[in-house]
């Protein structure tokens, strides 16, 4: 059955993944999903990566938003955002496939934005659940903020993975900072979201109408995270848990 969501422009974000990103476009296709329109917002990728994206342009009729050389994270959503004409933006980095159910679970998502004005982004896709949550309805449940809430994960009320927002979204919560690390990018959104009294939807069943695909071929660009935080020491983890919890806690309150 198909669904077209004419309201919603899909955002994709790409950086040398020509092959993911036709993955996803196929798998939108597959599932026959459409929307008022497409951005692809590239950040400098290699020759081969562009004479791809533009082979696929011709085929899917996306917007193709390029740029002479890699500008990171910021700078790519910003311009891509920029391009975005619709009420509302669907934003998915390349290298996700949608699940059989997607349209259902997304419809509802767009309806309950639709419904309820104060809403500025409803959340598919997350490594970790949101710690704070409060039942709402179709299997999406509310985030809650709690500045001093002792879960340090708060920080994440925002989050680049997939994700349906409204195209003023910048007028809110301004832009992506540019010229930063990609982990530094999101966590000053993540900041700002909080600060300017974002609201948001988190589907319950987070890692099931999205999948991340990372092959072989094109793995995944995100390779810079030290091993201080990754690390699963115990002395290490509980230091850095402490930090952490101080360093949002000031971040959010100053």
């Amino acid at each position: 059955m198909a669904s077209h969501f004419d309201s919603v422009t899909l955002l994709i974000t790409h950086y040398n993944r020509s092959s993911s990103l036709e993955h996803l476009l196929k798998s939108y296709r597959a599932l026959g999903c459409s929307f008022g329109d497409i951005v692809v917002s590239d950040d400098g990728s290699k020759p081969e990566h562009l004479s791809r994206l533009n082979e696929l342009k011709e085929e899917y009729s996306f917007n193709l938003i390029t740029t002479p050389e890699n500008r990171g994270l910021g700078n790519n959503i910003n311009k891509g955002q920029d391009a975005v004409k619709t009420s509302y933006t669907l934003y998915v980095q390349e290298d996700f496939e949608p699940a059989a159910d997607f349209a259902l679970h997304f419809g509802n998502a767009l309806n309950m934005m639709d419904e309820k004005e104060e809403l500025d982004i409803v959340r598919f896709y997350s490594y970790l659940k949101y710690p704070y949550l409060r039942p709402y309805k179709n299997g999406f449940s509310e985030m809650l903020i709690k500045p001093w809430g002792f879960n340090y994960k708060k920080i994440y009320y925002y989050s680049d993975h997939p994700h349906l927002r409204r195209t003023s979204f910048f007028e809110k919560f301004g832009r992506y900072p540019e010229g930063l690390k990609g982990d530094r990018t999101e966590y000053l959104m993540c900041v700002s979201f909080i600060r300017n009294k974002g609201k948001g939807l988190f589907f319950d069943d987070y890692k099931a109408l999205f999948y991340q695909k990372n092959s072989e071929a094109e793995p995944s660009t995100m390779t810079y995270r030290s091993k201080w935080t990754q690390s699963n020491n115990f002395f290490i983890s509980m230091v850095r848990d402490l930090y952490r919890q101080l360093k949002y806690n000031y971040d959010l309150n100053r």
